[in-house]
């Protein structure tokens, strides 16, 4: 199928404009991002995710009072009704933890007091309760299946923080906190991607945003959007030493292998998100005396530069950040549901505030005149 034959087919749908939003912005040319005009260098550096997650869901930046009254209201609603670590505890241990994550949020949906109201109050009260328990949800329900027993959040503390704190019972210091914050603004909203567009896909059908939310994480489940972060850390421990990664790399593209976390559809002159995320990561190993994954890291950037003109996506240094704050592989995409379910309630808060359902048409391809032959004769 080519689209000489459909002029009008767009294989994934590239290019195609599938709606309006005021949420966020990408720059491709400028190599930016903007969270509703606001540039997210400024909010990873200078503000907080706390910040991002009141101008996402409230469309403009808190005053002083505001953001504290905020605060308080995400820690007071970080607690998770028990039913939910049970149903947790139900999954065989090898269970993925983004397929735990479904599972909390199919059942946490019916214990919110707004479950079966769907105005935009009621909308804006259950997104910040979604946001509030993602990170709790997250540390604990890997500690659970890991056979330990859930920690109850500390609700002084930032979303970063806490979720460090409820995966290993220990609060971090200012510096880690800060590396966890700026990463969860960074990956708080991206325009249409897939897991976002599906996510407004399901609340069009007017479902509710606990849907959305199971829709998204099982949407970002894959390597080819969020699990990147998680195949990019493994890359880098495959190569293992500074000394063999430009080998490593030119096998590799020799062999026409995927290098995972490089490139990315909407950024032709690098991913603004990376250039932030990369200086910060590198920091860390200089701070913790490992500098490997940094000195891995600065050879594939520039050989990928000079031999394909491709530069890093924020998956590639979010994965050894994460890497060097000691957190498991398999909760980095899980991270990014933490992070994203703030962009993701702000777009399906947006849908339903203008609801019309999607439901785009397709381009058959298959036989025709085909004649139906009884069972018995075929």
């Amino acid at each position: 199928m080519s689209a000489t034959t459909y002029p009008n087919y767009s294989p994934g749908l590239e290019g195609v404009v599938a709606g309006v939003t005021s949420i966020s912005e990408i720059d491709s040319d400028r190599s930016s991002l903007v969270y509703r005009g606001i540039n997210v260098h400024e909010l990873a550096e200078h503000g907080s995710y706390e910040e991002t997650c009141y101008l996402l869901l409230n469309r403009r930046m808190p005053r002083r009072e505001e953001l504290d009254q905020f605060r308080m209201l995400v820690g007071d609603e970080r607690d998770v009704p028990s039913g939910v670590y049970e149903a947790i505890k139900q999954l065989p241990p090898s269970t993925h933890p983004m397929d735990m994550l479904k599972v909390a949020y199919a059942v946490l949906a019916p214990y919110d007091p707004d479950y079966e109201n769907n105005d935009h109050d009621a909308n804006v009260r259950k997104a910040i309760r979604i946001n509030a328990k993602a990170g709790t949800i997250a540390a604990n329900g890997y500690r659970i299946l890991h056979g330990l027993h859930p920690i109850a959040p500390d609700s002084s503390l930032g979303t970063a923080a806490n979720f460090l704190y409820c995966l290993s019972g220990e609060k971090p210091d200012p510096y880690t906190e800060k590396v966890m914050d700026a990463s969860l603004t960074l990956y708080a909203e991206h325009g249409y991607n897939a897991s976002t567009f599906a996510c407004r896909v399901t609340v069009a059908t007017l479902s509710d945003l606990y849907s959305g939310m199971v829709s998204g994480i099982g949407t970002l489940k894959g390597p080819l959007h969020g699990g990147a972060n998680e195949e990019a850390m493994r890359m880098i421990l495959e190569i293992g030493d500074p000394s063999n990664a430009e080998s490593w790399l030119r096998n590799a593209m020799a062999h026409k292998k995927k290098i995972m976390g490089f490139g990315h559809r909407e950024y032709k002159k690098g991913d603004s998100r990376a250039f932030y995320l990369s200086r910060v990561a590198k920091e860390i190993g200089i701070r913790k005396g490992i500098t490997t994954y940094g000195e891995i890291a600065d050879t594939l950037e520039r050989i990928m530069l000079e031999e394909k003109g491709i530069y890093p996506n924020v998956d590639f240094p979010a994965a050894y950040a994460y890497y060097l704050l000691g957190i498991p592989i398999e909760l980095y995409t899980p991270i990014f549901v933490v992070a994203r379910t703030a962009g993701w309630c702000a777009h399906a808060i947006e849908q339903l505030d203008n609801n019309r359902l999607i439901r785009p048409t397709c381009i058959y391809d298959g036989p025709a005149n085909v004649a139906y032959v009884p069972v018995d004769e075929r």
